[in-house]
């Protein structure tokens, strides 16, 4: 398989460690200071770049008729665009927070508890989220999805990194050097708290995932998520 890494920083670059150690070829490296040259030998895609950049890579391949795997997250007010312009295209597109496999468990497992925990009014949720200081975005979008998980099965409404009002999640963004991802949800009441917890030890995980997505995607069309490559229903 051909790859066109879009974005060639840490994760560009552990996506390529293991890439080349599955037998696959990096065609485009792609970053600020070069062009799409190469972009047309690519049988896939893979966007870990950065929010302002992340738009004009996917959309660029859609009309080169490349499949797109995109990890990017801080852009997602053109999520709906780019989805448009993949229908339009009859192209192939899988967006994802984060690609770990742990993690795509941790969002099944959160759903879940935060169904149990839907009637039980006694608790109040929140969430701790912490990255390294080169992040940009906050709170990250595997937080983001975390409370868009719990959002869809109890009465909150929405998110803030402010002080929560009724019916709103609060999000804690740390950042810390040399942390990959840590994020955690907690249910606490006056008399005890419930937390569940996802660590990242390294970036592999997240970059595994990833090469593994654009391996699933190849001959298909449509938009998937990594509940799609994990068979999660």
């Amino acid at each position: 398989m051909k790859i066109a890494l879009l974005g060639y920083g840490r994760m560009g670059k552990e996506i390529e460690k293991i890439a080349l150690e599955r037998g696959h070829e990096i065609v485009l490296r792609k970053t600020e200071e070069n062009d799409y040259s190469g972009l047309e030998h690519a049988d896939v895609a893979i966007d870990f770049s950065i929010p302002t950049a992340a738009t004009e890579n996917i959309s660029t391949c859609f009309n080169h008729n490349i499949p797109v795997v995109s990890g990017t997250t801080g852009w997602l007010e053109h999520y709906n665009d780019m989805v448009s312009l993949c229908k339009e295209k009859n192209g192939a597109f899988l967006y994802g927070s984060n690609f770990s496999v742990g993690v795509n468990l941790f969002f099944e497992l959160n759903s879940y508890l935060a169904k149990l925990m839907a009637n039980i009014k006694e608790y109040n949720v929140s969430m701790e989220e912490i990255h390294h200081t080169q992040k940009l975005d906050a709170p990250s979008g595997t937080a983001i999805s975390l409370a868009q998980g719990i959002i869809a099965e109890t009465d909150y409404k929405q998110w803030t990194m402010e002080t929560a009002q009724e019916n709103e999640i609060f999000i804690d963004a740390k950042r810390i050097e040399d942390v990959p991802g840590t994020h955690s949800v907690f249910y606490k009441s006056a008399v005890d708290e419930i937390e569940i917890k996802h660590t990242a030890f390294s970036r592999q995980g997240f970059a595994l995932g990833a090469v593994i997505a654009a391996e699933w995607i190849l001959g298909k069309k449509g938009i998937f998520t990594m509940k799609d490559v994990l068979n999660l229903g």
